[in-house]
């Protein structure tokens, strides 16, 4: 079922609350962690360039079990992951289902039998799940399963990324970034630099990632060089790049945040009095999907520029 939501928010009207506690479907990411890469200095609202884009609300979907993460599929469905389960627990509960753009859902159970899938990603005809420790691959077409590819060590596959033609996988707990090359895995980025690594998104000759710990928006060169773009997104999640060379980040406890060009964040959207997570934040053009993992539903909303 989906229910209509009509109306825009404009971006930092919304009241900041306190954080809530950490919630269980996330990886434990202690606030005082790892310095960032650098201190940022806070820049003055007035340096903006840009007006602050607002987010029309187009829809609530229910009937998923722990979604987390999103992917588009061959018709222009969106894929979703869904946990349903604990987060590490290798229960066989998990499953990947098939909604449509008006957010009702067209096929609960496209593929079945996972653990815990998270972040999703196609690549040349194939979708690429995170599944705590291995990267599950399915015919985009045909939900055909491929063999898994297994990651040496990792014990928290977060989010995934198509960069530069490889497919990046990010493992949240122990702060690396993996390569997936052919049939493996290989380790491509580690360290406190990387202090709770969640979002992927490659962006043309960088790499945008997004830090819990730190809760820093980073770019990756192809060399590995971090340059920061902005701090204070909270436990920072998905990324979504704005046509006004900004960014949407969520932060998965509760929060939408806007980042200017310039790196100013604003908050969008704070739902964490409400209780409703907002996670794997994934844009496709204007349209901004983000799972609500903690609440089983799926939203939708319009960037407005």
């Amino acid at each position: 079922m989906r229910s209509p939501i009509t109306g825009a928010f404009a971006l930092g009207t919304l009241t900041l609350v306190a954080c809530s506690s950490p919630a269980e479907d996330e990886p434990a990411i202690v606030a005082d962690g790892p310095a960032p890469v650098e201190n940022l200095t806070p820049l003055d609202q007035t340096l903006a360039s840009t007006p602050t884009p607002a987010l029309a609300a187009l829809w609530v979907a229910d009937g998923f079990d722990a979604p987390e993460g999103v992917a588009l599929d061959p018709e222009g469905n969106y894929f979703i992951s869904n946990v349903a389960g604990g987060v590490t627990d290798k229960d066989g509960n998990g499953y990947i289902s098939v909604v449509y753009p008006e957010g009702d859902i067209a096929i609960e159970r496209w593929a079945d039998g996972l653990d815990a899938p998270k972040g999703m990603v196609v690549h040349d005809g194939t979708l690429y799940v995170n599944d705590i420790d291995m990267v599950r691959r399915y015919d985009m077409y045909s939900g055909a399963p491929f063999e898994p590819i297994l990651v040496d060590g990792a014990t928290f596959l977060n989010d995934a990324t198509v960069w530069q033609e490889q497919v990046y996988v990010s493992d949240s707990r122990d702060n690396k970034i993996y390569r997936i090359a052919g049939e493996t895995a290989e380790l491509w980025q580690e360290g406190e630099a990387l202090a709770g690594v969640n979002g992927l998104l490659g962006d043309g000759d960088r790499m945008l990632v997004a830090l819990m710990g730190t809760g820093q928006l980073l770019s990756a060169a192809p060399d590995g060089t971090l340059t920061p773009l902005a701090q204070g997104l909270g436990k920072a999640d998905g990324i979504g790049i704005t046509g006004d060379g900004g960014y949407l980040v969520s932060a998965w406890p509760g929060e939408i945040f806007y980042v200017s060009p310039e790196g100013l964040p604003t908050s969008v959207l704070n739902t964490r009095a409400a209780g409703i997570s907002q996670n794997d934040l994934t844009m496709f053009g204007d349209i901004v999907i983000v799972p609500n993992m903690a609440n089983d539903t799926v939203s939708a909303w319009r960037l407005m520029q």
